[in-house]
């Protein structure tokens, strides 16, 4: 494997970033998210299509429109650095994986189109950490711990709060391997550097989903309920 680029190499470590721009990641590793990431989403499209009624494509909008806006509003962690909300997790508990995943690519797409965060060859390595693999981690952690919020309403939001916070970091993690993969940045220095990070920044991501989440089920309670119609 070739040396790691020191240039790289301290960007990341200075400024541990989801968004991976163009140059950072390989041509194979770069390939292979984007084979990656357009099986997905084809699979998405499809269970999506087939699961979901007309009254979800408003409410797909609505929640690409936010997360594309918390997206813009940064802030600020330790270290100098700042985070903003992916929302991953958010989209999965109030939409389902698949209608989630079709979400969360039409905002990372965008973001890379609009306004340059995260480069355009980069897009598949990018959608498949933050459109897809946020997604499914926060709806399976979600699922496995929403039988305890029958027990107490703190336990709800726990759950909630944990598969924000471990989609996050799941997708930090990915981001770091595929950066060690490309050889931009040896793994003994991304790795501390991206999940410290993103272990605040998912602190941030866990009280944006909790308060959504309040919202939602304050104003529209039977919302938290349709996913269980669209995850087959």
């Amino acid at each position: 494997m070739a040396a790691a680029d020191p240039v790289a190499a301290i960007t990341v470590a200075e400024s541990p970033a989801l968004h991976i721009p163009d140059g950072f990641v390989s041509a194979p590793v770069a390939a292979g998210g984007w084979v990656l990431a357009a099986a997905v989403i084809a699979l998405a499209a499809r269970r999506a299509d087939r699961n979901l009624d007309e009254r979800a494509a408003p409410l797909m909008g609505v929640m690409a429109a936010f997360i594309f806006a918390g997206q813009m509003v940064n802030f600020p962690v330790a270290g100098g650095t700042s985070g903003h909300l992916v929302g991953g997790a958010l989209a999965a508990i109030l939409l389902g994986p698949w209608a989630a995943i079709i979400v969360m690519t039409a905002v990372v797409a965008l973001q890379a189109l609009l306004f340059q965060d995260g480069g355009l060859a980069a897009l598949g390595v990018n959608t498949l950490n933050m459109a897809v693999l946020s997604v499914l981690v926060g709806w399976g952690v979600y699922r496995v711990l929403q039988p305890l919020g029958g027990l107490h309403p703190a336990l709800a939001a726990a759950a909630a709060f944990a598969a924000a916070w471990l989609s996050v970091e799941a997708a930090a993690i990915a981001t770091t391997l595929q950066l060690a993969a490309s050889a931009t940045s040896p793994l003994a220095v991304a790795l501390p550097a991206m999940v410290g990070v993103h272990a605040l920044i998912g602190i941030g991501e866990g009280l944006i989903t909790l308060g959504a989440l309040g919202l939602v089920r304050a104003a529209r309670p039977d919302l938290l309920t349709r996913p269980a119609r669209a995850e087959a």
